[in-house]
């Protein structure tokens, strides 16, 4: 909803008109569905294993190490779905004053960066290298003027607005005319009008400026501990409390497991503490 209104007004400072209601469309795609436990979700990451899996989505407190929130999902949701609303439930239940937080490249989206400078947190995530394709200008190199809302290419010449889409984007398009006699056209598109098409989220400059925080000195110090913290808390997990497996099928029994075992890890967390 909130990126349905945030088109809306984008739409409107742009001189276009409303995006008419969204049709309700019926899709059909295969999905691939475990026969033993019907919860699980199949997940497809680099450098990890292709599967059957659930995901333990957990929150740990950057000071004393204290897991403060676990969230299980199905091994196809995305880590970003579920973070913001699993970070207003922590502030609401422990009442805790979040300052700032720092979470890995996976969490970089538009969606997430918009809402933690909404809410006022101090976010650093790490860098997750572009999709590029080899031989071609990379998206860096075309300059954005906010000025005048223009994007320009690495020869210097505009591409200008186009719309927004329903999905948040902006397009800004390049001249046919002019690309289609550059010299650099092979590095920049190989469109058959011979345009080029930029797009830009218009939660885009929260991604830049949060994208920012991580060269800051304070940002540094951030990203640091979260090594420290919440990967050494999976790692325990893993090491000493069998967290490699699913004790059991169906996603509120692995749950009671996940939260069994962050119980565990918090009590030998508190003792070593007040011993």
């Amino acid at each position: 909803d909130e990126l349905d209104k945030a088109v809306e007004e984008d739409r409107l400072v742009h001189g276009k008109k409303p995006l008419p209601p969204e049709k309700n469309k019926v899709e059909s795609r295969e999905i691939k569905q475990s026969t033993t436990d019907p919860e699980r979700g199949y997940m497809v990451r680099d450098t990890k294993p292709k599967g059957f899996f659930y995901l333990d989505h957990r929150t740990v407190n950057a000071r004393c190490n204290i897991i403060t929130d676990v969230h299980v999902t199905a091994g196809n949701v995305h880590d970003a779905v579920p973070y913001l609303e699993r970070l207003d439930r922590i502030k609401e239940r422990f009442k805790f004053f979040i300052t700032s937080v720092g979470v890995d490249a996976g969490y970089f989206t538009s969606a997430v960066c918009h809402g933690l400078e909404e809410r006022h947190i101090y976010a650093v995530m790490g860098y997750r290298r572009p999709n590029h394709k080899k031989g071609f200008f990379y998206k860096r190199e075309y300059k954005y003027d906010r000025e005048q809302d223009v994007y320009f290419c690495p020869q210097g010449e505009k591409l200008i607005y186009k719309t927004t889409s329903r999905e948040g984007y902006r397009h800004y398009d390049s001249d046919s005319l002019i690309c289609a006699n550059c010299p650099e056209k092979h590095r920049c598109t190989t469109n058959k009008k011979s345009v080029k098409t930029i797009t830009r989220h218009v939660w885009e400059d929260s991604k830049e400026r949060i994208n920012a925080h991580r060269l800051t000195p304070l940002g540094k110090v951030i990203y640091a501990r979260r090594k420290e913290t919440v990967e050494r808390s999976f790692a325990d997990a893993k090491e000493l409390h069998g967290y490699r497996y699913a004790r059991f099928r169906g996603k509120d029994k692995v749950a009671s497991q996940c939260l069994l075992t962050a119980a565990a890890q918090n009590m030998k967390k508190i003792a070593l503490m007040l011993s």
